[in-house]
């Protein structure tokens, strides 16, 4: 399995792939449903933001996406100094529980240590706890939660990156309070968010 940035000719299977994962929770709500098709959407993901991919013998098995330098989405303000969030997580559902993924959000890591990045953020769902287990055995650890107006919740992380820049210049993701001073809106649901 190789670890990479995804290339023109892996972004249609790296989408697929991620609306895929992501369908399994989805509604028969149109907002899911559009939701859906942004997170197929690769190439523009990859226009502002870093997209991996795992890859074996040519077959696509998961996908991430890394904001270091911008978000995708304009509604959730800018990052945080010395911050890189993770986006879309996902693999291939016959291909799940052979590492892809944990290999996938090492590469995150490695790229935001790369980018000079003093911590990484990532927010998550509580269905989702087999990425709750792995990003925890990264050492990942919980932030508080992000409840929207209507009540959905989502569990936020923080790691970490000593060395990268000066400790001082990042928030300190044990501070109690969200690191993110902005709403969450694009990882969780459509049906969840004003």
């Amino acid at each position: 399995m190789e670890i990479g940035r995804a290339r023109p000719n892996e972004y249609a299977e790296a989408g697929e792939v991620t609306a895929l994962a992501y369908q399994q929770f989805s509604t028969a709500d149109p907002d899911w449903q559009e939701y859906l098709v942004r997170l197929a959407d690769v190439a523009a993901r990859n226009n502002v933001a870093v997209v991996l991919v795992a890859v074996d013998d040519g077959r696509v098995l998961g996908s991430v996406t890394l904001e270091l330098d911008g978000r995708i989405s304009e509604s959730r303000g800018p990052l945080a100094p010395g911050e890189a969030h993770v986006r879309m997580l996902a693999v291939r559902s016959d291909a799940r529980r052979r590492g892809a993924g944990r290999a996938l959000m090492e590469r995150c890591i490695e790229e935001a240590r790369l980018a000079g990045k003093s911590f990484i953020t990532l927010n998550t769902t509580q269905r989702m706890e087999a990425a709750q287990a792995m990003y925890e055995s990264l050492g990942f650890v919980r932030e508080p939660d992000e409840v929207h107006p209507d009540g959905f919740v989502l569990l936020s992380y923080s790691l970490r990156l000593p060395g990268a820049v000066a400790e001082a210049e990042a928030p300190s993701p044990q501070a109690g309070t969200a690191l993110l001073p902005h709403p969450i809106y694009v990882d969780c649901p459509p049906d969840c968010c004003p």
